[in-house]
């Protein structure tokens, strides 16, 4: 089944693309011309950059509001992946992205290599950041995701899915990686 969002990304992409060319063009033909249909080329791009940025930002969110709907399920470490009665920290990320249709591998360390690297300054809503645990400094065995003013969305031990600010306790020291898969 095609993704709806990528099939529309995709004909704004062919879209901007044709104008782009269509342009160039006519700033050949008319050498008078070139310097607005090349002001209004990078227009179009500007725009098609913007669109994916609010595509993936309004993903992000889409991410956050249905991984809210689980507030306060229990954690269970080795949770079944799919079900929603407990889970374990990438059972949980797995679940939630897979609603707004991104699969996910099972495991944090895993999940730790799709997507591409985003630095910690440059975390956005629906990014996937990692965390080692006491114990095994430097080895990733956590994920959450990221919701925006230094949030996450987690759920380990205790009180299950909850929201925590990443600044605060250990999670800070423990910081290991992001990834965007949005």
């Amino acid at each position: 089944m095609k993704n709806p969002q990528k099939t529309w990304y995709k004909k704004l992409v062919v879209t901007a693309l044709s104008v782009s060319i269509g342009l160039s063009v006519a700033a050949a033909a008319t050498p008078g011309k070139a310097e607005a249909a090349m002001s209004a080329s990078t227009e179009v791009a500007n725009a098609t950059a913007l669109t994916a940025s609010a595509t993936s930002t309004s993903r992000g969110s889409q991410v956050i509001s249905i991984g809210k709907r689980y507030l306060g399920t229990p954690y269970k470490f080795g949770a079944t992946a799919g079900q929603t009665r407990n889970f374990d920290c990438s059972s949980f990320t797995q679940y939630v992205f897979k609603k707004v249709g991104v699969n996910l591998p099972r495991t944090s360390q895993q999940q730790s290599h799709v997507g591409k690297y985003v630095s910690r300054s440059n975390l956005r809503v629906g990014d996937l950041v990692f965390y080692s645990i006491p114990g095994k400094p430097g080895v990733i065995h956590h994920v959450a995701i990221y919701m925006g003013n230094n949030k996450i969305l987690q759920t380990y031990g205790a009180g299950g899915v909850r929201i925590t600010d990443m600044n605060s306790g250990t999670w800070s020291s423990r910081y290991m990686t992001a990834r965007r898969v949005l």
